[in-house]
């Protein structure tokens, strides 16, 4: 094999792994979270909660890497949570972004998506300052304020257009008689 086809080859191979590290994507889902996604795909408002929870997992690490005593790498996986916990917001943000235009119904997960955004700002700043992890948990800190401002305007645009458009009652009648 010639060093011409030995580099190329090289090559290759260096771009089909960036290529499938960059499919697997920042959040590091494992395969029930995956499914759980996978699930939720058709009810909007289950989507909206199954991130809130797959973010609260992220987040609840991160509490327990301080609340423990100190081990080597705390701050490494500090970042890399906060990347985690930023790309899971990033593609939350992306799912409301799809839903509001088409008025998919998530009023009631979007209180909780406030409330949630809330306790996720406090978790994300009670590690103490560090260089390691300081970019990456700003980042974190704009998603999570940038969400939280996304899931209130939304509470207003789903109280106006369902005021305007009221969802329409199912018949019980109907359905009883229909065939089952």
């Amino acid at each position: 094999m010639s060093r011409r086809s030995l580099f190329i080859a090289v090559l290759l191979f260096q771009a089909l792994t960036c290529a499938a590290y960059a499919q697997r994507g920042e959040a590091n889902l494992n395969e029930a979270e995956i499914e759980q996604i996978r699930d939720s795909a058709y009810i909007a408002n289950d989507r909206v909660l199954v991130f809130i929870k797959l973010i609260d997992v992220r987040i609840k690490a991160l509490q327990d890497l301080y609340a423990k005593p100190r081990r080597p790498g705390r701050e490494q996986d500090t970042h890399d949570l906060s990347g985690q916990f930023t790309a899971l917001d990033d593609e939350l943000s992306d799912n409301l972004e799809d839903f509001s235009p088409r008025h998919r119904d998530i009023r009631k997960a979007l209180p909780k998506l406030v409330e949630a955004t809330e306790r996720w700002a406090t978790a994300a700043r009670t590690p103490p300052d560090n260089p390691t992890y300081s970019v990456a948990r700003k980042i974190a800190l704009e998603s999570i304020q940038d969400l939280k401002e996304t899931a209130k305007q939304m509470i207003e645009e789903q109280k106006a257009w369902f005021a305007a458009h009221p969802p329409q009652k199912e018949d019980p009648v109907k359905n009883e008689n229909a065939p089952h």
